[in-house]
């Protein structure tokens, strides 16, 4: 059975966020499929033995570290988690695969594969790119963008979350092509079973970082007279979105809940929104918008050309679509709220593709033609 090294310095149950929750979905199925899965990460798990999750073999490369410092990656927490990733060379596997991010750690990985003589297939959900790396580190970023361009040059193959981050990598890579989209997607009949929660009007739902624009939502919110907003998450933007609700004259409005560990109660508190206002300017995929959209909820989302999320609403039809500025957000939600049930009834009918079990079998079916192995046996639960 051909063995599989994933690396990844986050992971679910211990962490939540886009990457967490895609290789919880598709690791469990790719073991399914006739590949042997360990997931090598930080130490999340204090003392004990080595937990295993639904066939999947969970190993501590390096000390559990905080990821971020303030709203920043932690540049300690990369270079800790790169250096660990050398124990690799010890590890038996046929073909190592990584997360992205935080980058650095794809440097040691190459360098791993090359010794060992295996091929590194990398997943990769947004690019940066040079202009949001200066704006993220000021001056530092020049480094950091080069550090990016190179890495993305590093992989035998990369899987990307989206046809928009696929076409930036394929630019970067010339004529090395080895790129290929595998996108996020959803548990289906798990979201048709979570029961509707309890209702709100507009519902945000992700960690509070600038970039999110949930300061946007709450302007929208000062436009639209006694529509209620739900807030759903934690981060470096809480203190200052809360002050934003008082001086706006909201905060009556406005409730800030931590995040929902909780899959059904998420999903039953999405089910139960009118619209998900979703105005980032920065997804690599946008997978709170997929779900949104699978649960029926229509999605007011961003135009920002580096908001992959953009792709998944079809304007009018299933959401709105325009610029991340409050007069926009406000008629964008006052539009979905005036479409009602139909545009309710288009969103769910336009994600019927989107099932884990159909993108893990295109996924398995690509790690296993890399490896030159046997075609995969079917996935889907319970064959």
């Amino acid at each position: 059975m051909p063995r599989l090294a994933v690396v990844s310095d986050a992971v679910m149950p211990y962490h939540t966020g886009g990457k967490e929750a895609r290789y919880a979905a598709l690791l469990p199925r790719l073991a399914r499929s006739g590949l042997q899965i360990d997931l090598y990460t930080m130490k999340w798990w204090g003392s004990g033995p080595d937990p295993v999750h639904d066939g999947v073999a969970l190993h501590a490369l390096s000390p559990m570290l905080p990821l971020y410092r303030g709203e920043r990656r932690s540049v300690l927490q990369a270079v800790v988690f790169a250096l660990c990733s050398m124990r690799l060379l010890l590890r038996r596997f046929d073909a190592l695969e990584a997360d992205a991010i935080p980058f650095l750690q794809l440097f040691p990985l190459k360098l791993v594969a090359l010794i060992r003589r295996k091929p590194l297939l990398v997943t990769w959900h947004e690019l940066w790119g040079r202009d949001y790396w200066r704006q993220y580190l000021g001056p530092a970023g020049v480094i950091a963008a080069a550090i990016e361009a190179y890495a993305v040059r590093l992989p035998d193959h990369i899987f990307a979350a989206s046809e928009g981050t696929a076409e930036r990598i394929r630019v970067l890579r010339g004529e090395r092509g080895g790129v290929s989209v595998v996108p996020n997607g959803l548990d289906l009949q798990h979201i048709t079973a979570a029961p509707a929660g309890e209702p709100s009007d507009v519902l945000c739902v992700g960690r509070l970082l600038a970039h999110k624009k949930v300061d946007v939502v709450l302007e929208a919110l000062a436009q639209l007279p006694g529509l209620r907003l739900l807030v759903l998450g934690q981060g470096p933007e809480l203190a200052r979105l809360q002050a934003l609700a008082l001086n706006l004259g909201v905060a009556e409005r406005v409730e800030f809940r931590p995040p929902v560990p909780d899959r059904l109660e998420l999903l039953g508190l999405i089910k139960a929104a009118r619209v998900l206002a979703f105005p980032s300017e920065r997804e690599g995929f946008g997978m709170v918008a997929l779900e949104a959209l699978a649960c029926g909820t229509p999605v007011v989302t961003s135009s920002h050309p580096d908001n992959e999320a953009r792709r998944l609403v079809q304007p009018g039809v299933n959401g709105v679509v325009g610029p991340a500025q409050a007069a926009a957000v406000a008629e964008g939600i006052a539009q979905v709220l005036s479409a009602g049930a139909p545009m309710r009834a288009a969103a769910r009918a336009g994600v019927a593709d989107s099932d884990w079990e159909t993108i893990a079998d295109r996924l398995a079916g690509s790690i296993h033609t890399l490896l030159g192995a046997t075609p995969p046996v079917a996935v889907r639960t319970g064959e």
